[in-house]
């Protein structure tokens, strides 16, 4: 009989098959994107020294139903808008 991996085993290596290409760095950070069936959640990520420069996600920003594109276009708006104010003009987009 043949073994079927999970959704979440198959998300994580297809996640580390991408990252291990994509690098985060001062000047171009790193922009990863989560979507779960209710929930879309974006961070900005600096991976020399490991941190959050900005997050957003639709549970902070309190939209009902955060996971269809309406939602996707207000959390989109709301990372830029952080960007912008961290001074970030450009950085790598992680599918994940």
């Amino acid at each position: 009989m043949i073994k079927k991996e999970s959704r979440n085993v198959s998300r994580k290596i297809r996640h580390e098959r991408v990252r291990k290409n994509i690098f985060g760095t001062k000047e171009m950070p790193r922009l990863n994107v989560f979507r779960s069936n209710s929930q879309i959640y974006a961070q900005i990520i600096n991976d020399e020294t490991g941190t959050t420069l900005a997050s957003s996600s639709s549970v902070q920003l309190k939209i009902k139903n955060g996971g269809n594109i309406e939602g996707a276009k207000l959390v989109g708006a709301d990372i830029a808008e952080k960007a912008k104010e961290a001074n970030i003009s450009k950085v790598v987009f992680d599918r994940g």
